[in-house]
């Protein structure tokens, strides 16, 4: 091994190559007293002002302790900081790709733009993509495809307990709190949203006086800090809450279990971002930061759960009430299921947040390492409905970097009822994908509460690119349902789309992904033994994983050598032929979705 890598107190073998390195060090600073000393010279005001403002910087260099790249390169070591600062922006602009999602790729962000602007997003001389790489999905049109005429796609969300249901678009504006957005984004996005007929969920940090100046649908999410409806001591507040939820703007009820940023982790809105607004609003104090708990207090076990939100239910007048989590302990999300079926009292809807994260600033460590991703939390929680035989009974949402058409049709396909975007609509008031969200120092006034920055984001302008985003991606929508040979995106299926394995191979999605059959797990039949393992860890009374039941479980699937009466992959593919006008028989996603009523 060299002596250099052994030599803890190695001395440089001659004196010339270590000078030269202490004037390369010093030579900016070098540079700058000579720039001084020649303004001196020539009495050139200008060049005494710099030269003497950059020495004095490389002495303050010198002399401090705290940087130590600033000790040895004085003057030259702030260049490294500055190239730090603004890396983002020269990466976006003129180092990143056109694919490259980090987290959305320049053409992701370009889409909704055009489309917010209503120019055109076609692009020429063929995809980007390589077709043939690993994953790549597409959907398999039909020789019978059209266009359709009606591209304002809706459901209704509501359940039997329901007085009120919702009619609502299948693409909506994600969970984004005032506080979090500033009052300019909150009012532009909610007055696209009512000129576009969509719905706008307000975040946790409850309802302010910018949701409401435009009278767009609201989605009031109740978070763990129960902000707006909260009393002296952060709890929940039934005569605050049902106050507020029966004004006729509010449209639904969510209740935050999780979120995709930060899943099983409070909130927190800094200090510093905390205005006289956000707090009357939050019904907080000012000077400090704004803390939401990890878990509620107004339940602690599933069954609570399922009281809270019939609570929720009877003090907003029978509007629809649901829930929004990012999947955690599958066993914790199946005992809420034994509790909606044990008490026969269901949520009008879930919304899955994927853990792809949002706006809310969260550790790295979080962002990175805890939450399930969305379309296998989202497939997680439909499976459990669908084997529970319940699944008819809930409409499912979902949110999770969805900007595009396909983006929607895919995960509807997969067996959602409607999907939800956070950062699609924020490029569509203006984003730049800076991230500094959580900063206050946003460039384009839509995440701070500095008034001067916020100022720039003129609402009306914001507004129409907001209804424009919605509608022109509704339109791309149609245009692939249409292709598909389709009505409505709620016929859409798994076997309608294609994926690339990494061998080459092709498969359906609806043999790529495992779709449960209906009420297989009330027998404990499910064909994956998972779903089964899991489904007896489930407490109804607890969100504690019953272990006990799990390994009477397992011994008895030992003695019986895990047989079930499930079908085989071999048996159902038999369902799958295809008949007249190229359609398949069977309904591979369980889902068993009616056609929403026709809308003139």
């Amino acid at each position: 091994m060299p002596q250099s890598r052994t030599n803890l107190n190695a001395e440089p073998k001659g004196s010339l190559p270590y000078l030269i390195g202490v004037l390369l060090r010093y030579s900016t600073f070098a540079a700058a007293a000579f720039l001084f000393l020649a303004g001196l010279l020539l009495t050139n005001w200008w060049l005494i002002i710099i030269g003497g403002l950059l020495v004095a910087l490389g002495i303050y260099d010198i002399m401090q302790s705290k940087h130590a790249i600033l000790t040895n390169y004085p003057v030259a070591g702030h260049v490294r900081y500055v190239l730090e600062d603004f890396r983002p922006e020269i990466r976006q602009y003129l180092l990143e790709n056109d694919k490259e999602q980090v987290p959305f790729s320049r053409q992701q962000r370009a889409l909704v733009y055009q489309r917010a602007k209503n120019v055109s997003d076609t692009n020429a001389f063929g995809t980007l993509d390589n077709l043939y790489t690993q994953g790549k999905e597409w959907f398999l049109q039909s020789a019978v495809s059209q266009p359709l005429e009606n591209k304002d796609f809706r459901i209704i969300v509501g359940g039997e307990r329901c007085q009120q249901p919702h009619d609502m678009s299948v693409f909506n504006i994600s969970a984004m709190s005032f506080g979090s957005l500033s009052a300019n984004a909150t009012m532009a996005l909610n007055q696209g949203a009512k000129m576009g007929g969509f719905t706008h969920d307000t975040g946790e940090g409850a309802i302010s006086p910018y949701h409401r100046k435009f009278g767009g649908d609201l989605i009031w999410e109740i978070g763990t800090g129960y902000f707006g409806c909260r009393d002296d001591h952060g709890n929940f507040d039934p005569q605050s809450f049902a106050e507020k939820a029966v004004d006729p703007q509010v449209k639904m009820i969510e209740i935050k279990l999780s979120q995709g940023a930060k899943p099983g982790k409070g909130g927190v809105l800094p200090s510093e971002k905390i205005t006289a607004e956000i707090a009357q609003t939050r019904q907080v104090p000012m000077g400090q930061d704004c803390v939401s708990p990890s878990s509620h207090s107004a339940f602690s076990t599933p069954r609570e759960l399922v009281a809270f939100w019939q609570q929720l239910r009877e003090l907003s007048g029978g509007k629809p009430v649901g829930f929004k989590l990012c999947v955690g302990q599958p066993w914790q999300f199946m005992a809420i299921v034994k509790a909606m079926i044990e008490t026969d009292n269901y949520p009008d809807f879930i919304v899955i947040d994927g853990a792809e994260g949002g706006t809310g600033a969260a550790p790295v460590e979080f962002m990175d390492n805890v939450g399930m991703p969305m379309v296998e939390g989202f497939l997680l929680v439909h499976n459990t409905l669908v084997g529970a035989g319940i699944r008819d009974k809930i409409k499912l949402g979902v949110s999770g970097k969805i900007v595009s058409g396909f983006d929607i049709a895919r995960m509807i396909a997969l067996g959602a009822d409607w999907c939800n975007s956070a950062r699609g609509f924020m490029f569509a008031v203006g984003c730049i994908q800076s991230r500094s969200c959580h900063t206050n120092t946003c460039p384009v006034g839509v995440a701070t509460q500095d008034p001067y920055r916020q100022k720039a984001l003129d609402v009306p302008s914001k507004a129409e690119r907001v209804a424009s985003f919605h509608k022109n991606t509704l339109k791309s929508l149609a245009s692939i349902v249409g292709a598909v040979g389709l009505q409505h995106p709620s016929q859409l299926q798994p076997y309608h789309i294609a994926r690339r394995l990494d061998d080459g191979q092709i498969k359906l999605l609806s043999k790529f992904f495992y779709f449960a059959d209906q009420g297989a797990l009330l027998e404990q039949n499910a064909r994956a033994d998972v779903f089964n393992q899991m489904w007896v860890m489930a407490n109804p009374d607890s969100f504690l994983a019953n272990n006990d039941a799990l390994i009477a479980y397992n011994k008895d699937s030992r003695d019986k050598g895990k047989e079930t009466n499930a079908p085989t992959e071999k048996t159902t593919a038999i369902v799958e032929d295809i008949i007249d006008g190229g359609m398949l028989i069977g309904n591979v996603n369980n889902t068993f979705r009616d056609l929403p009523p026709d809308h003139d």
